[in-house]
């Protein structure tokens, strides 16, 4: 009998339910379809998907996802080459508040806009313009997120969150799934302290490498169970313990069935 956790059976039946299914899988970015529709285009706009992952940094996930759509609309075109030749006071411009949409694109409106210019040089430089190449022949899951940390602005958790995202959610195959890490958001660490995986005063990185002790082969993988369990049953009040998919192995769950007998 395994004596793997049933969280990370949970995530290992969600990775491969979502690798067998015949139909194109449709990768949830934002209540946006038009958006959605433009950052789940691999094959004609692969550097979209990279360049909101570059602008993921201390501001909400759509709000990051957000961005090369509005730039996309704003100049009529996202050809790689196109988006170079575009003057960084442009950019500046855009994402203060100087496009159709008339908001600040980020919270960071004076050091995005480079790192966004950056980005689209380096795809061009690095990767003969198709940032798909950043993930093309099967590479290791350390290759991929090596290739992210070496855009400016992009550190571990960014880069381990997009390989994470081409691993579990667009079916990107690598040769190994080591080096992708959990993304330790609200959800994932309210889910493994009241499972008692971790402790009220765990950090971040505890988080981490107590999702690689959980399962080595992809640490990263448990962000499917988490994320499903903390949205639907895990909530921050009001827990809904007797429908929650893991009751059977939560601490939590256990102490509120005591309290009630």
């Amino acid at each position: 009998m395994s004596n793997e956790h049933l969280i990370v059976k949970i995530a290992q039946k969600r990775f491969k339910e979502t690798n067998m299914a015949d139909e194109k899988h449709t990768v949830h970015f934002d209540d946006n379809d038009k958006q959605n529709k433009f950052l789940n285009d691999l094959e004609n706009y692969p550097h979209a998907f990279v360049l909101a992952c570059l602008m993921d940094r201390q501001v909400k996930a759509e709000m990051a996802w957000r961005i090369p759509f509005v730039i996309y609309e704003e100049l009529e075109t996202f050809d790689i080459h196109k988006l170079a030749k575009i003057d960084l006071s442009a950019y500046v411009d855009m994402f203060s508040g100087k496009n159709k949409t008339g908001q600040k694109l980020h919270r960071f409106n004076d050091t995005m806009p480079s790192i966004f210019r950056d980005g689209v040089l380096g795809i061009i430089e690095k990767y003969n313009g198709n940032a798909a190449n950043i993930w093309l022949g099967k590479p290791s899951s350390a290759s991929v997120v090596y290739r992210f940390l070496e855009f400016r602005g992009c550190g571990v958790k960014i880069a381990t969150m997009a390989a994470n995202i081409l691993a579990r959610q667009f079916r990107i195959p690598f040769s190994d799934y080591y080096s992708i890490d959990i993304s330790p958001d609200i959800h994932i660490q309210r889910v493994m302290k009241r499972m008692g995986f971790i402790d009220e005063k765990c950090n971040l990185d505890m988080i981490i490498y107590k999702a690689r002790e959980l399962y080595p082969q992809f640490p990263g993988i448990i962000d499917f169970s988490c994320w499903e369990i903390g949205r639907a049953y895990c909530k921050p009040t009001k827990p809904k313990c007797e429908e929650c998919i893991v009751k059977s192995e939560c601490k939590s769950a256990f102490k509120i069935q005591e309290l009630c007998h």
